[in-house]
């Protein structure tokens, strides 16, 4: 907002400077050259009658017509002296134009005060005349041009009014784009809502459109893709059941083989388990206000239960968190269960630390040196150096963990714990 702020003031005093110079340069100078030369000329008349007809009539004749004709009003000191030319109690700017016409025109001492009569806004130009001083009092409207005020209250008055058109108009338009943002960031976070209507500009609207086919194409691949997976996964289990069958039906096999036979089906399922959820993310399922401390204490109990000694610190966690519970869960699990399988001892602390909702999962294991961090989010990758390979996984529970919290609009980074293990942090936007 502020650059586009911005962009209309630079060009609008930029137009207003050029046209002041413009008009001060040129129109009022002009203006006031002529205004001041047709005074000039006025009282020069008004001098030469007064010389070449001296009769009381005759000037008297000469001042009621000055008065009618030319709005001046004259007066005739006999005896009196000036010494000149000079401005008195004038402002230059305003008065330069003034005394060079009248010297022009008279060539003869002469005096101008502009302030000489404030309320009556008159102007007094006094002229060294043969009998004495010629006094003329001129309206101000006849010496100084209005037309600055006007043009001064026009270009302010303009200006505003564009300024405030175009400030209306932009904060409609940037507010529709706000609101594109934030539909774009919801969907981000897997916050479902209605399609963003295409209002604004052409190129807003544009904008909004493609946004809404893009949501639409990615919605309908996920669809597809979960589909795809569900009928997969039918298809796989279908032979794994008629297998454990024919085993269960055997009787030549001896037991032995037939447990292996057992062990290495269930592997397959597991394993078949692992690549379904990987591959199926968290698509399918919506977000929904979900309350996040009891979601924790439902995970911690569960590994509880099978004996794993846990430590939960739950502090400063109110209010519903949007978010996808199932998924969130399922992330939970894997991370606490990666800490319960290499650690003796798990520390699960959460809370909403300024605009996340922060979860930190610290075990007391060999952890993951610095360098090999980030391969254990790596898809089918498993840490051998520092994780023992018997303890079974096909090394997928870290890369659906961070795909889940990521497509919550979230983060998971790893860092050595104070326990002297692996610290997992999650952070998911409020």
């Amino acid at each position: 907002m502020a650059r586009a702020t911005l962009t209309i003031i630079v060009p609008i005093i930029l137009v207003q400077v050029i046209s002041t110079y413009v008009f001060y340069d040129n129109h009022w100078k002009v203006v006031s050259r002529r205004m001041a030369a047709d005074l000039a000329a006025d009282i020069a008349t008004i001098q030469a009658v007064i010389e070449n007809y001296p009769s009381p009539e005759q000037r008297a004749w000469m001042i009621e017509n000055a008065s009618q004709t030319m709005g001046l009003d004259v007066t005739l000191q006999f005896g009196s002296m000036l010494t000149g030319p000079t401005v008195m109690n004038g402002e230059s700017d305003l008065a330069d134009p003034l005394p060079e016409a009248l010297w022009q025109a008279l060539h003869r001492p002469f005096t101008v005060d502009l302030f000489e009569f404030r309320t009556d806004r008159l102007v007094s130009i006094r002229v060294q005349s043969e009998g004495g001083v010629l006094t003329v009092l001129v309206p101000r409207r006849r010496v100084l041009n209005n037309n600055t005020y006007v043009f001064v209250l026009w270009m302010t008055g303009s200006s505003m009014l564009l300024f405030g058109v175009a400030t209306a108009y932009l904060r409609s338009q940037v507010r529709t784009v706000r609101r594109l943002a934030q539909a774009a960031d919801s969907f981000g976070k897997g916050r479902e809502g209605p399609d963003f209507p295409a209002e604004g500009a052409f190129e807003v609207r544009q904008a909004a459109r493609a946004f809404n086919i893009m949501r639409d194409r990615i919605q309908r691949q996920m669809t597809q893709r979960t589909d795809m997976l569900a009928g997969v996964s039918h298809d796989l289990r279908t032979p794994l059941t008629r297998m454990k069958l024919q085993l269960s039906m055997m009787s030549t096999t001896s037991a032995e083989d037939i447990a292996a036979l057992y062990e290495d089906l269930g592997e397959m399922e597991r394993m078949l388990e692992a690549y379904l959820a990987f591959a199926r993310g968290d698509g399918a399922e919506e977000a929904a206000p979900t309350d996040p401390a009891e979601l924790l204490e439902k995970v911690v109990h569960r590994f509880r239960r099978e004996g794993a000694d846990i430590a939960l610190e739950i502090a400063n966690v109110s209010g519903p968190l949007a978010i996808k519970a199932i998924a969130f869960e399922r992330c939970l699990g894997n991370i606490i269960g990666n800490a319960t399988r290499y650690g003796k001892h798990v520390r699960v602390s959460a809370s909403h630390t300024g605009p996340y909702f922060l979860v930190l999962v610290d075990d007391n294991g060999p952890g993951i040196p610095e360098a090999q961090r980030e391969e254990a989010f790596k898809a089918f990758h498993r840490l051998e150096p520092s994780r023992n390979p018997m303890t079974g996984g096909v090394g997928l529970g870290m890369t659906i963990a961070r795909d889940i919290v990521r497509g919550m609009g979230g983060e998971i980074t790893l860092n050595k714990s104070p326990d002297g293990g692996l610290r997992v942090t999650i952070r998911i936007p409020l």
